[in-house]
C-alpha cells in the first residue's frame, strides 16, 4: 500500500498521537548498529563521532547513561509516502513558531517527532492547528 503525497491530504488527515513514556538520546562511542539493543531503541543512527540511539528514558536512568534532555514521541497517524513533498516543513515550521524543536524520524507508515516532554501538549495543539 503506498503513502499519500498529496500535501493537503496529510496535513488535513495528519491526527497527531502522543506516545506514552519519555524517551532520549544517547550516544556510544565506537558502538556500532546493533550493539546496545537491549536498551530497546526506536531509533538509531551511526554518526562519525558514534552511535546514537533513542531509549525509553527509563533504560538511560537505569543504566546511569548521560543525556541533555527528556523527549515526548508524536506519531503522524497519516501514511506518508516517503517521497511526500512538504509534510516535514509544514509541521517543523508551526512548531517553530511555537518555539518548539522537532527531531523527526521517518517510518515506512508514519512520521516520528520527538519533543521536548514538558512541550509535548503544546506540540499537539500546534500540530492539530494545521489540520483546522
Amino acid at each position: 500500500m503506498a503513502g499519500e503525497t498529496n500535501l493537503e491530504k496529510l496535513l488535513a488527515s495528519m491526527a497527531p498521537e502522543l506516545l506514552d513514556g519519555e524517551y532520549v538520546f544517547c550516544t556510544f562511542p565506537n558502538a556500532r548498529y546493533g550493539d546496545y539493543s537491549d536498551l530497546e531503541p526506536v531509533a538509531a543512527i551511526n554518526e562519525p563521532e558514534g552511535l546514537t540511539l533513542l531509549i525509553p528514558k527509563s533504560e538511560a536512568d537505569a543504566h546511569n547513561y548521560s543525556y541533555e534532555t527528556a523527549f515526548k514521541g508524536i506519531s503522524l497517524s497519516v501514511h506518508s509516502s516517503l517521497a511526500a513533498v512538504g509534510l516535514t516543513a509544514a509541521f517543523s515550521s508551526k512548531l517553530a513558531e511555537h518555539g518548539i524543536s522537532a527531531n523527526v524520524f521517518a517510518g515506512y507508515y508514519h512520521d516520528h517527532i520527538f519533543v521536548q516532554s514538558e512541550l509535548a501538549q503544546n506540540a499537539i495543539e500546534a500540530l492539530n492547528e494545521i489540520a483546522r
